[in-house]
């Protein structure tokens, strides 16, 4: 690491004289006069030494997971368009399940931690990623937050094994961005609730052991807990998906659906249940994203170095040079993003606004080096002998889930301006 520069009898910068008044200590520590300077190509500002020890323990497990269990095989997942539900408990025996909650047999890692994890299981497919996510920030979370003690006893162990299955229901067929005017309802009837509609592009649907759905009632929106098997919940799983194939994306169905007292969350009500943990999975996407552009970036550098054209390896034109470099300005602003908000996220300062910063922004810079990288590729950047492609179609949808870029750019006017962005009702 370059030398400290240290003040001289010549260095009169405070009274404006140039530096460069003495050729001996001008430009000292740049990369001119470090020869021995080496930099990491891919953590080129060296945010690795920003992280705990703790953080890099964590971060390296998952890494060596992906490397080990995920990549060997994902080239076949996606193509067959299935998620391997062998490996659910594997994922829980290293403790990324619901990572970030205390108690219940889960970890109780901080955020950023549970960051990183994301990070590197999106350098492997974002399906993965989505897996984790929509278990522990979707699902364990309002159980975590919301739930009775029974319900926790009953799903959260299990779940952190990754022994019992979850998923999410907001989204609508005719509701994806507006989930306040949901159609879904749940009626009382004596000490049950009735259940009637339909939740659309449900991760881990069909797969699932219970269902997190969030209904109007007459208290407002309220959340209820669906076991699988339960009379009137049916579900489909959604086919001839270009992206997240190796993630089971599923409908959910609810014909007179009948659900006990207890299935409800008794801890919240209104909006607020729903969109508190939309802001759990937001943050785990923001580092997420970074791992599928690291993926992308690290496979077109090497790409660039050993594909010759013209006498020469691709990587020595101009051109794809600032294709690189761009794409590597994205990868560690967009990281250092993602390493602040989980600093401020274990300090407790993290608002809904912050998340949607940097959802809005990661996800958009890491499809455009998703992009980038294809184009360095050439042909062979559109088959799954290489990840390029597979991460592109997968950020597609991550681009829309979980609020879309135009939702968040709205949250992100309303709060600059102080105006409602979204037709004066918000």
């Amino acid at each position: 690491m370059a030398r400290r520069v240290q003040a001289t009898s010549c260095d009169r910068r405070a009274t404006g004289t140039r530096a460069a008044c003495c050729p001996r200590t001008a430009g000292r520590g740049t990369v001119e006069e470090s020869p021995n300077l080496s930099v990491d190509p891919v953590d080129f500002l060296g945010i690795d030494r920003l992280l705990t020890n703790e953080e890099r323990m964590i971060r390296d497990t998952a890494r060596k997971f992906v490397r080990d269990r995920i990549l060997p095989g994902i080239e076949k997942w996606f193509e067959a368009g299935e998620f391997p539900l062998e490996i659910a408990p594997e994922i829980g025996e290293l403790g990324l399940l619901g990572m970030h909650l205390e108690g219940y047999g889960c970890a109780g890692t901080n955020a950023t931690s549970y960051g990183l994890a994301c990070l590197e299981l999106e350098a492997g497919d974002s399906g993965f990623r989505s897996f984790v996510s929509v278990q522990g920030s979707l699902v364990m979370f309002p159980i975590h937050a919301y739930g009775s003690d029974e319900q926790k006893q009953q799903w959260l162990p299990r779940m952190a094994a990754g022994e019992a299955i979850g998923c999410f229901g907001l989204t609508e067929p005719d509701r994806g961005s507006d989930p306040a005017n949901m159609r879904t309802t749940a009626r009382r009837d004596g000490d049950d609730w009735i259940l009637n509609g339909n939740k659309m592009w449900i991760t881990n649907g069909s797969i699932a052991d219970v269902a997190i759905v969030w209904a109007q009632t007459d208290e407002g929106v309220r959340g209820f807990l669906v076991p699988k098997g339960t009379k009137g919940f049916t579900t489909r799983d959604i086919h001839r998906k270009l992206s997240l194939r190796a993630s089971v994306t599923s409908e959910l169905i609810f014909d007179d659906a009948r659900l006990p007292g207890d299935a409800l969350l008794p801890g919240v009500q209104g909006m607020r249940g729903p969109l508190s943990c939309l802001t759990e999975a937001r943050f785990g996407i923001i580092f997420g994203a970074m791992g599928a552009a690291r993926a992308c970036y690290e496979c077109a550098l090497e790409y660039s170095k050993t594909r010759e054209q013209f006498g020469q390896p691709i990587g020595a034109f101009q051109l794809t040079q600032e294709k690189l470099v761009n794409m590597l300005l994205e990868l560690n602003k967009g990281s250092l993003l993602a390493l602040h908000l989980g600093r401020i996220k274990d300090e407790g300062l993290i608002t809904p606004q912050h998340v949607s910063l940097g959802k809005l922004n990661n996800v958009r810079e890491a499809l455009a080096i998703a992009r980038e990288a294809r184009t360095i590729l050439g042909a062979n950047g559109i088959t799954l002998e290489y990840p390029v492609i597979r991460h592109s179609n997968n950020l597609e949808s991550v681009l829309t889930y979980e609020g879309t870029s135009e939702i968040h750019t709205l949250i992100l006017g309303q709060a600059i301006t102080g105006l409602p962005a979204f037709g004066g009702n918000a």
